[in-house]
């Protein structure tokens, strides 16, 4: 079993740690947070991102980023989408030759609207193949071993295979693609409809509405993948609907009680300030939105999160503002 190097120490990251290192794979996990690091060689556990979950003495905490991959042909990096190019070109000058990166980041970096694997080819170079892990996969269920399937997509099938294989336990299956395109902006794009569902939960408007927004949002989310060079039935799969019907109705999704708060009258500000983890979806909304701009997609149901978010509307006239569109067919595209 080969050892993995694990950037990034929050609940999906160490949640795979976890999985990696019952499955017998040594693995030197990397935290930007010192009492993190600390905390896991005294006590095994990851108090602040990952309670009650004892971590297996095979996993190695380190402090350096050199440290962690220096010499490990798989890294995986599991960052917020906003510290993905920053931790990447901090670990490329020790990465192996033969490297192999696992982007487990969910989200586009907003100054640039990239995806995760995008900005990680930029900063590791083109001799590093890449691979998006991506699926309907909570961190604590998933350290649980309950049963998850997600999928390892990358243009280079060698690699995909690889991540297929290595991660693959009795709870944990994958399947492989070469759709990166359509697994990363599903990937992206289903916590802004999360923080809608949020919103639809927190404003008590029931199953009919969660329903259409869920089916709609799905609607949004594949116009964009499309446009990108995505392809459609890569969105009804696990990455696509299996994903956002997760975040949209799970309670450990931190992107719908995001959402719930607003829907209930908290301030963005107010609700990120108490939230130690990243809520994705609000960064990625105003990211979309621009990117939706940029290919002449329409993302409504984006540019009413984006409302909402930034306090220039409330989420009741947001949800009626979307029910009040102009009716079109269906299946026409918008």
């Amino acid at each position: 079993m080969r050892d993995i190097a694990v950037l990034g120490a929050g609940s999906w990251g160490t949640a795979l740690s976890v999985h990696l290192a019952r499955l017998g794979h040594g693995v030197r996990l990397w935290a930007r947070e010192a009492e993190v690091v600390a905390e896991i060689r005294a006590d095994r556990v990851n108090g602040l991102f990952l309670p009650g979950i004892p971590l297996p003495a095979s996993i190695v905490a380190c402090e350096s980023i050199e440290d962690a991959v220096s010499g490990m042909d798989l890294i995986l990096v599991v960052t917020p989408s906003h510290g993905t190019r920053r931790v990447m070109s901090a670990a490329a000058p020790y990465l192996h030759p033969s490297a192999v990166i696992v982007s487990a980041t969910k989200g586009l970096e907003v100054d640039t609207l990239l995806r995760a694997s995008e900005v990680i080819g930029q900063t590791a170079g083109p001799a590093h193949p890449v691979v998006a892990l991506s699926g309907p996969s909570f961190a604590r269920e998933v350290a649980l071993e309950l049963p998850t399937a997600i999928c390892a997509a990358s243009l280079d099938r060698a690699a995909a295979e690889l991540v297929q294989s290595e991660f693959r336990g009795r709870a944990f299956r994958l399947y492989t693609t070469d759709d990166v395109v359509g697994v990363e902006i599903g990937a992206a794009l289903k916590n802004v409809v999360a923080i809608a569902a949020g919103v639809v939960e927190g404003l008590g408007l029931g199953h009919n509405a969660m329903a259409g927004l869920i089916t709609r949002g799905l609607a949004e989310i594949s116009r964009l993948a499309e446009a990108l060079g995505g392809r459609r039935e890569t969105l009804a799969g696990l990455t696509g609907l299996g994903d956002l019907v997760l975040t949209c109705t799970g309670d450990l999704s931190r992107n719908r009680q995001f959402g719930i708060a607003l829907g209930r009258g908290q301030s963005a500000k107010d609700i990120l300030g108490a939230m130690k983890m990243v809520a994705e979806g609000v960064k990625t909304t105003g990211a979309a939105l621009a990117l939706g701009a940029r290919h002449g997609v329409e993302l409504p149901i984006a540019a009413q999160m984006a409302e909402v978010i930034e306090g220039r509307t409330d989420p009741r006239a947001a949800t009626y503002a979307l029910m009040l569109r102009p009716q079109r067919v269906e299946a026409d595209g918008r």
